[in-house]
């Protein structure tokens, strides 16, 4: 992708998420400068891999495949280990008319996926058979707002706004916004999209960064580069 369209969706996204009322920390709207000058204050805010996520899945056809994401708080894998402290996550992102965030699962994380608001939120979902790839005859059950709905191996789910849905460990999932645009919430355990994504297909996590004009702000994937150790 390049830079300037990341800018671009940058821009788009932050002006749909505050008509709904949603603020971001303001943390996510400091400058790469300002956040490669006060490096050591902001430690925190790099360890747990907050902020901005703009990510076409290394495809290149970010309208039709694609996610926009910023990661608001994130504990810490060790307090997972020790089954005590800070051992949750959460994201608000925006899932675009028929753009599809694609068919994956997770192995540590649940998570819930919420309809902030704006048009339906469609997943597609299967279980998992012992090896850990999709089960295509088993019917998958999840809990809906606490009520357990069971659908058929690949059925679609439809969550309207206010509805949200908990997908455990090993729940393969794929949504999209239906005939609109969608503002979704994830409340989840501690997120590591570096090792926690498997995806059915060869694709990346992050997006390839084609860099045609300075960043209107860092993405997560960017902290690396510009933030890294000298």
């Amino acid at each position: 992708m390049k830079r300037s369209r990341v800018n671009e969706i940058l821009r788009q996204g932050d002006a749909f998420i505050r008509s709904f009322g949603y603020r971001l920390p303001p943390f996510g709207y400091r400058s790469p400068q300002w956040m490669q000058a006060n490096r050591k204050e902001i430690e925190g805010i790099v360890e747990a891999r907050l902020g901005w996520d703009v990510t076409d899945y290394g495809q290149g056809r970010f309208d039709e495949l694609g996610l926009f994401l910023f990661t608001v708080r994130n504990g810490r894998a060790a307090d997972l280990k020790m089954g005590g402290g800070m051992l949750y996550a959460e994201k608000i992102m925006i899932s675009r008319r028929d753009q599809l965030a694609p068919m994956h699962r997770h192995v540590v994380k649940a998570e819930d996926i919420i309809n902030r608001g704006g048009a339906k939120l469609v997943l597609e979902l299967f279980g998992s058979d012992p090896e850990g790839g999709i089960d295509t005859r088993g019917d998958v059950a999840v809990p809906v707002d606490g009520m357990m709905r069971r659908l058929p191996a690949g059925g679609h789910l439809v969550l309207e706004p206010g509805e949200s849905v908990t997908l455990i460990p090993g729940v393969w999932h794929a949504f999209w916004g239906e005939k609109g645009d969608v503002l979704v919430g994830e409340v989840s355990t501690v997120n590591d999209d570096l090792t926690d994504n498997i995806f059915r297909d060869p694709i990346g996590r992050f997006a390839e960064i084609e860099e045609d004009e300075e960043p209107l702000y860092l993405l997560v994937s960017d902290y690396d580069k510009w933030l890294g150790d000298d």
